[in-house]
């Protein structure tokens, strides 16, 4: 996907950044940075889009996202017509050489250089580390000097002693194209996502797109390793999730609120995506 370039500012006072992010300024685009990111949901829920990966995400989730990975985290609409209910994300971000060029070469940070080159892809934190990394992040949001430092440093090393490391992108994802046609991208995201419910025809996206159907099939396909259909899909199944979820809805109600046309291919794409079955699926929160 091209996506855009953003520009991280650390300020002269600081070799890297942590900050909160507040309602709107938690809704960004498409994106990729050369530093390194750590982002934890505070309040909110959506599905992100980390390197070809799609996947719902929701408050208390913490991520490690690789240099010059594209990610986009799209908060639910709700998180933006409410003011008493909005997208709250801490985010920090560092350059992989801020403390020198030789640090992560030394013996004893082989398992921080492990971690940092499976976030090339993009990880979600196991349950059993986000609650200590949750508060240093916390704590690091308000600290000064040193300690800034030996506090990240702190939060790396909790994060790469965890058993369960789940890569998000595939291992096949390349950043290939830079800058120059994110516009065009994020137009295709939020049509998509406006009317996913519906069936979308390929001349429709291309002229949203501005380029012919044949030309737009090649453009998304190089961008994304995927098709649209299968990306539109990934859509329907990840706001099938949040609906099983609110368990407001039965079963064969999500499947048509999620906009699937019949029952077999809402069950077969679900348990494609997400190795479970939709009725399984919705147990395993009810019951958490």
């Amino acid at each position: 996907m091209k996506a855009q370039l953003l520009k991280v500012f650390n300020g002269l006072s600081h070799s890297f950044t942590i900050r909160e992010d507040i309602g709107m300024q938690a809704n960004k685009n498409w994106h990729y940075h050369p530093e390194i990111e750590i982002i934890q949901i505070k309040q909110g829920e959506g599905t992100h889009f980390i390197g070809d990966s799609i996947r719902r995400f929701k408050a208390g989730d913490i991520f490690l996202i690789g240099s010059n990975l594209p990610h986009f985290f799209r908060f639910d609409d709700v998180y933006f017509q409410n003011e008493s209910q909005q997208a709250n994300v801490y985010v920090a971000q560092f350059s992989e050489n801020f403390w020198g060029d030789r640090f992560l070469l030394l013996p004893e940070n082989t398992v921080l250089r492990t971690l940092l080159d499976k976030a090339k892809r993009g990880i979600a934190l196991a349950d059993d580390i986000k609650e200590p990394i949750s508060n240093l992040l916390n704590k690091l949001l308000h600290t000064e000097g040193p300690e800034r430092i030996i506090m990240l440093l702190e939060i790396l090393t909790t994060a790469s002693a965890t058993r369960e490391m789940h890569q998000l992108s595939s291992i096949g994802f390349k950043n290939e194209y830079a800058g120059q046609e994110n516009d065009r991208i994020n137009v295709v995201y939020d049509y998509s996502f406006t009317n996913f419910k519906r069936k979308i025809e390929l001349e429709e996206i291309a002229a949203i797109a501005g380029i012919s159907p044949n030309s737009f099939c090649r453009y998304f396909k190089a961008r994304t390793k995927k098709t649209y259909s299968q990306f539109i899909i990934e859509i329907k199944v990840g706001y099938a999730c949040k609906l099983l979820i609110d368990n407001k809805y039965s079963v064969k109600q999500i499947c048509y609120e999620s906009g699937f046309n019949n029952f077999a291919s809402f069950h077969k794409y679900f348990k494609l995506i997400t190795n479970k079955s939709p009725l399984d699926y919705k147990k395993e929160f009810i019951t958490a």
